[in-house]
Order: structure tokens, then sequence, then C-alpha cells
């Protein structure tokens, strides 16, 4: 391929690129606006700046966008919340950390937003209920599993499980946290709350799987 037609290639390849990340940027304000019910890709198409046609070059349907914003932004999120060093050796700060960058992210409003338009749209939609469980918590726990494993080799957990108990510590820090915000019975907890329920957490796990958890000791 000669120089000025690769150049060319490159050239469509990033326009492509960008013209799809506005997409999603213009969709995304939509849905958190009007919930995925109430957008319509005439409204998306506005928000990003694209004729309908231009938007359906990128997307067939209202389904296949939101799900492809959903892929974009838990699997996002979820990499950089589950960025663990297996080499720290102070697996009690590793843990502590993640727990509560994971539930100041879980209170965001605009989190709880998406939570609540996942939720609406899956019965209708069983797909994009599906599309999201599986980028963002399937995908947090699996790297937290992937955490846990290089842990117990290191001899600093005794896990017999690490999936099992990937997923048991990400309900034990959610706590009661994350429910009243969901279903806007309550404030917002407070950091001092996090805390309290993250210390917990912790606490509990370690008295389950730390290296000298009491199920595997000799009798």
């Amino acid at each position: 391929m000669d120089p000025l037609t690769l150049a060319s290639k490159r050239e469509d390849a990033a326009q492509d690129s960008s013209k799809r990340r506005d997409i999603l940027n213009g969709a995304r304000h939509v849905f958190r606006a009007h919930g995925f019910d109430g957008a319509s890709m005439g409204d998306i198409a506005k928000a990003a700046s694209v004729s309908k046609g231009t938007l359906y070059v990128y997307f067939d349907s209202k389904e296949a966008l939101f799900r492809a914003l959903i892929d974009v932004d838990r699997r996002d999120a979820a990499e950089r919340l589950f960025d663990l060093d297996q080499d720290e050796p102070d697996v009690r700060g590793v843990l502590t950390r993640l727990a509560t960058s994971f539930i100041s992210m879980m209170i965001q409003p605009d989190h709880v937003s998406l939570l609540r338009m996942v939720i609406g749209a899956a019965e209708k939609f069983p797909a994009l209920g599906r599309a999201f469980f599986e980028a963002g918590p399937c995908y947090g726990v699996k790297r937290l599993s992937t955490y846990l494993a290089a842990q117990r080799a290191a001899g600093r957990l005794l896990i017999e499980d690490t999936d099992l108990a990937a997923a048991q510590f990400m309900g034990l820090i959610q706590g009661s946290l994350t429910k009243g915000p969901l279903f806007g019975v309550n404030e917002r907890p407070s950091p001092e709350d996090i805390e309290v329920t993250v210390a917990s957490a912790v606490r509990v796990f370690f008295a389950a799987y730390g290296p000298k958890a009491s199920w595997k000791q000799d009798p």
C-alpha cells in the first residue's frame, strides 16, 4: 500500500473513531436526561451533531447504541477501579482503597440513574441487562478474583475459591449503603458511613480468608 493511501486510511479511521465517540457522548447525555424509553434516535443525533442517517450507519437501533454505551462506560470504570497491584503486600490497604472507591462510585447520582435505567429496560430488553452485568459486576469480580489468587499464591490469604471470595467481598462492602440511593429512600451515605462499612467488610473478609483463618488451621 502506498504512503498516501495508508495516510488516507488512517485519517478515515481517526474520523470514524471521533464520530463514534461523539455519538456515544450525545447518547449518554440524552439517556441520562430522558431514560431509555424516553430517548429517541432523533434526540441523540441532535445531541451528537450528526444526521439520523449517519447515526444509523454506526448503530442500527437504540438498543444497540445503549449496549455500546454500557460496554464502554462499565468496562472503563471496572478497569480503573480494579487496577490492583498484585505485588502489593498490604492486602488490607488494597482492599480498603478498592472498596472505598467502589462505594463512592456506586452512590454517585449519575451511576444511580444508570442503574435505574438498566433495571427499567432489562425486562423488555434482557440482553441490555446481561450486557451491563457482564461489563460491570462480572468483569470487576473477575479482576478481583485474579488479584486474590495472586495473594493466595504469595501466602497472604487462604482461599479455596477466589471467584466466590471476590463475589462475597463485593457484597460485604456494599452493606446497606447502595440500596437506599437506588430506591430514593434516604440521603447518600457520608464518608464516615462508607469508612465504617468498608472497615467492617475488610475485617470480616480477613476473619474468613486471612492467613490465620481458623478454618484452615490444623486441629
